[in-house]
């Protein structure tokens, strides 16, 4: 089992900023990215659909041979990973679960604010796990639906970046919240944008950092980890490879490669 890749499925190119920390902090491992770039986004879709998207990305990750799976979308976390859990035969994580337990850790207030996607807002889905692990908590959540279009047009130095930020962080900032959640695998790109709209003293939480963490602790508790020799990324999409491998290359900071384009993901 331990020379199989992680297999890592989003609806497009967000998930990049999770394979961005998972190859840092586990240099050695194989990746096998998927990328469902023909159905994004999946944020309005029905939970039936989306389990059903969930269970095809899986799927075709699975039969190419992965030791752990890992959901980097957030709204597949919030809907389709319990589901996975009971269907794969491997671990599975998602993105929600590690970055509520490092905010409940790490606030001294008690006030955990969250940005995201309006689909990501709307299901509450990171309220609920943190209100799970502390009834106690507080939660402040802000859709922030321009900053995925910024990110995607590599608007992160522009001045419009820096006027959104300030249009949707300055309400959750005046909550004096301690921590904030990146709820949205496109907002790392955009950190120092939103460090400098919040201003000192705020922990900023990257679901990705924490995710990837995680991954680390279970392939060390299974002795999983691959040991000797450096890593390789294979990357599939289901449409427009040239367009993910633009968008890509800025979210990991290096070139890539081959991006394999695929059709059928689950042939019936």
């Amino acid at each position: 089992m331990k020379h199989l890749s992680i297999g890592i499925f989003d609806s497009g190119v967000g998930g990049l900023t999770v394979l961005k920390e998972l190859l840092s902090v586990l240099p050695k491992e194989h990746y096998l990215y998927l990328g469902d770039t023909a159905r994004v986004p999946y944020g309005n879709r029905s939970p039936y659909v989306l389990r059903r998207y969930a269970f095809e990305d899986a799927i075709f990750l699975l039969t190419r041979g992965i030791k752990l799976l890992v959901v980097a979308c957030n709204t597949s976390s919030a809907v389709s990973l319990r589901f996975l859990m009971k269907k794969l035969p491997v671990p599975v994580l998602g993105v929600i679960e590690p970055a509520c337990r490092r905010a409940v850790s790490v606030t001294k207030k008690g006030k955990v604010g969250v940005i995201g996607t309006r689909a990501t807002v709307e299901s509450r889905s990171y309220e609920k796990t943190l209100k799970r692990i502390d009834k106690a908590i507080t939660v402040f959540s802000k859709a922030c639906p321009l900053f995925v279009p910024i990110v995607e047009e590599g608007l992160c130095e522009h001045d419009v970046a820096y006027l959104m930020a300030e249009r949707y962080l300055g309400e959750i900032r005046e909550k004096g919240i301690d921590v904030l959640i990146l709820g949205c695998t496109h907002y790392p790109m955009l950190e120092h944008v939103i460090r400098d709209t919040m201003g000192g003293g705020i922990e900023i939480v990257n679901p990705g950092l924490e995710l990837a963490r995680e991954v680390r602790s279970i392939l060390e508790k299974e002795r999983l980890e691959r040991e000797n020799g450096r890593g390789a990324v294979k990357f599939f999409v289901t449409d427009d490879p040239q367009n993910f491998k633009r968008i890509g290359e800025a979210f990991l900071g290096h070139p890539i490669g081959d991006v394999r384009l695929v059709r059928n993901l689950f042939p019936s």
